[in-house]
């Protein structure tokens, strides 16, 4: 007895191969736009992006904690505003944003650490980001030895940013 597909199955492998054809041949095209300034028009050329704002900046994000390892009295809101002002200030004299937090992160002993920490925000046009480099390394360095810190975490991130 040959194998016959009934009308039910032959229509749900239709709709599973359309389906399948379509993903993939638009997820490349979806994740590359991603990256891009660009975006693919239902004919098949490529133009400039007219919903595309802003200008291209570095976002860069400083974890600061408050707990000294060294058993030291914990930085206070007053000093942790002096060092803003004293180190991060001249060389971000445009603008930044500081946010109060809760840090937890596990310590070289395996134990689970709580403490009061600090959120920098940076924005920075991305065409200065080698000159801005140094500057952040400079301020994590004088924090970590200020205030006796293991580290302070970093993280960078590339945005549109419109003012």
């Amino acid at each position: 007895m040959p194998l016959t597909l009934s009308r039910v199955s032959r229509t749900r492998l239709a709709v599973t191969a359309a389906a399948t054809a379509v993903l993939a041949v638009g997820a490349p095209a979806a994740y590359a736009s991603l990256d891009t300034d660009t975006d693919t028009r239902a004919h098949g050329t490529t133009t400039t992006s007219q919903v595309s704002r802003g200008e291209a900046y570095t976002e860069t994000r400083l974890l600061f904690g408050t707990e000294r390892p060294d058993g030291g009295p914990d930085v206070t809101d007053k000093q942790f505003m002096k060092f803003i002002d004293d180190e991060v200030t001249p060389s971000f004299p445009d603008g930044l944003t500081v946010q109060d937090g809760r840090g937890q992160w596990r310590d070289s002993n395996g134990k689970i650490e709580r403490e009061r920490s600090y959120e920098l925000i940076l924005l920075y046009p991305t065409s200065q980001a080698h000159k801005r480099d140094a500057l952040i390394e400079e301020i994590r360095e004088d924090y970590v030895k200020e205030y006796a810190q293991d580290s302070v975490a970093r993280l960078d991130d590339r945005l549109r940013v419109d003012f």
